[in-house]
């Protein structure tokens, strides 16, 4: 899987299609992440003492990764991620549409 956390990244199907938003979470056994604001779900949530409240609570829940693209920071724009070695063996992620590396320094 080539998302990480923190990742910008925009949904390409589904209810959200289109939305934008950043990783939280990467689960890779399954082929999921959790991104901020889209595929909000609505949860019963009983109290508990001295730690929360009661309620329905609105939480993001899991999207298959294939549902989702990386975007380019340099073109601002959803793309395909490569992944290549730098000269000093450093392994790197970057944009195949313009080429520019993803991952920060």
């Amino acid at each position: 899987m080539r998302i990480k956390r923190d990742d910008l990244v925009q949904v390409i199907s589904g209810k959200d299609k289109g939305k934008r938003g950043k990783v939280l979470r990467v689960i890779p056994k399954e082929g999921k992440v959790v991104v901020q604001g889209v595929n909000m779900v609505k949860r019963h949530q009983r109290p508990i003492p001295q730690l929360r409240e009661g309620g329905i609570i609105e939480r993001e829940a899991p999207i298959y990764a294939c549902k989702v693209m990386v975007v380019c920071p340099s073109c601002d724009k959803p793309t395909r991620v490569g992944v290549k070695f730098l000269e000093d063996g450093t392994k790197v992620r970057f944009c195949k549409k313009c080429g520019e590396i993803i991952d920060k320094a």
